[in-house]
């Protein structure tokens, strides 16, 4: 399977809230909110957030990021890819197996 075709899913042990057109993440562990872990999100990167759903792919949310913002193809899969990645190391997605 191509990296490009993986589907993500939220972890369910998030608190998430839009402030000021950026995202804030709060993990919750054991029932309270671990204030320490807390992930705030750039409007590109609550953009990629929202699309994170399970069902879209990473090309989707490549040509999502492509199509809103002024960045070339290479650029937005590049970051987005990134992202992906220190999203999952942080433990806030999870790739969705079928």
């Amino acid at each position: 399977m191509s990296v490009l075709t993986k589907c993500y899913t939220k972890d369910s042990d998030l608190v998430t809230r839009n402030v000021a057109g950026e995202t804030i993440i709060v993990p919750v562990r054991n029932n309270v909110g671990d204030l320490d872990s807390i992930y705030t999100l750039n409007v590109v990167g609550s953009t990629i957030w929202e699309l994170i759903n399970g069902k879209n792919s990473i090309t989707q949310i490549v040509e999502a990021v492509h199509n809103a913002y002024e960045v070339t193809p290479e650029e937005a899969e590049k970051d987005t890819l990134d992202f992906i990645k220190n999203l999952e190391e942080a433990g806030l997605i999870h790739n969705r197996v079928e």
